[in-house]
């Protein structure tokens, strides 16, 4: 009373073909990771290089304007 899928012949395994496709996957996949990697490492040291930047100009700016500026507690009265 029990049909087996395996005994009718039609049965489909992925076989060489199904694995050749999955490693070639595998590889692409390794190169593009490979590659996205080494854009956000130059992305990441393009923005601590900006950052570095930035905040020695607001350095240098703050470093200009103390001497000639007031704090803002300085006029009140107690």
């Amino acid at each position: 009373m029990t049909t087996l899928a395996a005994a009718s012949g039609n049965s489909v395994a992925p076989g060489t073909l199904g694995f050749l496709v999955v490693f070639g996957m595998a590889v692409v996949l390794f190169f593009v990771f490979r590659s996205m990697s080494k854009h956000l490492r130059k992305v990441n040291a393009a923005a601590r290089r900006d950052q570095a930047a930035d905040s020695a100009e607001a350095g240098n700016a703050k470093a200009d304007a103390a001497p000639t500026s007031r704090s803002p507690d300085s006029g009140k009265r107690s």
